[in-house]
């Protein structure tokens, strides 16, 4: 894939970089202006960057914003190998984000005192982060960076949920958030390191052996079933996979539509 941006200007009036422009989102859609003339400046399609076209961002701009760790991360989890990567300035700030918040997430559970948590809450918890590295395994080797980091995504949504007060142990916090650092680390070198050191972890994480997948974690322990009245689906039940006839039929029995 190539990396893309949209074209500012046009053949007669020529064209203009980026860096020249104010893009803003009204009620008409996106309008962009010259940034010292105030001239409105018609935006073109999405297209091959390019000198002759001036759709140019310079790497070197965004790195020294961002960091290249954030510029890496937005690549990645854009689109996969085989797609043009549409740069957008949107794009690389929701990236510096999650890079913000993956660093407060650090620092908080560095920060907490040991809790031992519910069991309900840190098997959830357990579950759902081998269920993530199981994923990960797979699409990193199949180079479809942007699944893996969907689903990074969603297991740091999960740990900072988790992380507030009383549900989960610190133990288990600190666990998930190292196996997540590792996932990240070979997109996000620089970050990881920091964040490994700052959780208080031996050596470097580059070093560090892949978490093992507990395999245990991954087995569903409820399934659902299609609730039938004369043959005509009414609704779902969602029940513990070794629950005997009776319960199961104790359940149905019990929910209201049923009644």
């Amino acid at each position: 894939g190539m990396v893309v941006h949209e074209v500012y200007g046009n053949k007669d009036m020529g064209w203009f970089q980026p860096s020249e422009l104010m893009v803003e989102e009204g009620d008409n859609g996106r309008r962009a202006f010259h940034l010292d003339t105030k001239e409105e400046i018609p935006i073109g399609g999405i297209e091959k960057m390019s000198k002759s076209k001036r759709n140019v961002v310079d790497p070197d701009d965004i790195i020294n914003t961002y960091g290249a760790d954030t510029a890496r991360w937005f690549v990645l989890s854009d689109s996969p190998p085989d797609r043009d990567v549409i740069w957008t300035e949107a794009g690389v700030e929701g990236a510096h984000r999650f890079v913000q918040r993956l660093w407060r997430l650090v620092h908080t559970i560095s920060e907490m005192a040991d809790v031992a948590g519910t069991e309900d809450a840190n098997l959830a918890l357990r579950k759902i982060s081998h269920k993530t590295l199981a994923n990960v395994d797979i699409m990193i080797p199949g180079l479809r960076y942007n699944s893996a980091v969907a689903q990074i995504y969603t297991l740091v949504n999960a740990l900072e949920q988790a992380a507030k007060p009383g549900n989960t142990g610190s133990g288990i916090l600190r666990g998930s958030i190292s196996m997540t650092l590792q996932m990240i680390a070979p997109m996000m070198p620089h970050l990881a390191e920091e964040c490994w050191a700052a959780l208080g972890n031996e050596g470097m994480i580059s070093a560090a052996p892949w978490p093992e997948i507990d395999k245990s974690m991954l087995e569903e322990s409820t399934v659902m079933l299609p609730v039938q009245i004369n043959g005509k689906k009414k609704g779902e039940l969602t029940v513990a996979k070794d629950l005997d006839k009776d319960g199961v039929e104790k359940l149905v029995l019990a929910q209201d539509y049923v009644q």
